[in-house]
Order: C-alpha cells, then sequence, then structure tokens
C-alpha cells in the first residue's frame, strides 16, 4: 500500500471511487470535496495550498482511499475535522486500509512539525474509532457540529 499525490493518471481510479462512494451515500472525509466533481482535473485544480492530499493504492495499484492533511487550522478544522482526514473505498474495508494510512502521514506530519495530531471521528463510526486507536490516539472529548447533527470524537497522536 502507498500513499500518492493524485494527478491525471489516476483520472479514473479517482472517478471510479467517487462513484462508489456517492452510491454509498456515506460521507467522504479527506476527500477535499472531491463528491462535487465529476471531473478530476476540476478537483485536483480547487485543492488548498496549506494541506496534502493523497489517494492511496493497495499492492497491485488500485485507489482504495483517500486521504487529506490539512497544514493549518481555520474554526472548523481545530474544532471538528482535525489534521487529517481519511475514507476507504466501502468495497474495500476491513484490509487495515484506513490504519495503514494514518500511520503512513504521520511522518509527513512530524516533518511539518504537527507533533501533536489532531484526528476525530464520528461518534457511532467504531472502525475509524478503532484506526485512531491503533495509532496511538488519545481520547480528549466529544463535541456536537451542529450543521451535520453530529456528535464528534476529538484524538490526539502525540508525536515524539
Amino acid at each position: 500500500m502507498k500513499l500518492i499525490t493524485p494527478t491525471m493518471e489516476y483520472d479514473r481510479q479517482i472517478q471510479a471511487f467517487r462513484t462508489e462512494y456517492l452510491a454509498s451515500g456515506e460521507s467522504m472525509d479527506g476527500g477535499a470535496s472531491l463528491r462535487k466533481f465529476d471531473k478530476t482535473q476540476e478537483w485536483l485544480d480547487q485543492l488548498e495550498p496549506d494541506t496534502s492530499q493523497y489517494i492511496c493504492l493497495d499492492e497491485n495499484g488500485k485507489m482504495v482511499g483517500i486521504l487529506q492533511l490539512r497544514h493549518k487550522f481555520n474554526d472548523f478544522l481545530r474544532k471538528y475535522a482535525g489534521h487529517i482526514g481519511y475514507a476507504v473505498c466501502p468495497s474495500e474495508r476491513r484490509k487495515g486500509y484506513a490504519s495503514r494510512m494514518l500511520a503512513g502521514v504521520l511522518p509527513r506530519c512530524r516533518e511539518l512539525g504537527i507533533m501533536d495530531v489532531l484526528v476525530t471521528c464520528l461518534e457511532n463510526n467504531e472502525g475509524s474509532r478503532r484506526t485512531i486507536l491503533k495509532n496511538g490516539g488519545v481520547y480528549e472529548s466529544t463535541v456536537f457540529e451542529p450543521e451535520s447533527q453530529s456528535s464528534i470524537e476529538r484524538y490526539w497522536i502525540h508525536l515524539e
């Protein structure tokens, strides 16, 4: 498994990932609004400069996940979304990709000087909670996000 910066080389895979996610009706955390773009280039063009966007490829080169590392916070990120958002394709879950994706981006956090990494998940997302805990996350609190009417758990991963 590897995390790579998305390019047009992966256009078909990015759009297949998007299509599967849209069909599932789930949120696509870490996708930087990919759900809004049916053209990959338009999505790539709108990526924020204070983020690192990655796609996750399995051992066969198939896109199985997406991850965004946010270098700086605005108020929403500080309270609800954290430094890292990630999503694994619904058909590829329960294979350990989320844990490996999160572990794989932590060295980049260290390079950026982010030594205390905030990662959040919906209160009812047991898989994401286990992913965060497996990577050293320490529970801080649960907050209510009024726009989505969701309870969000906040975890910190301290890097040495």
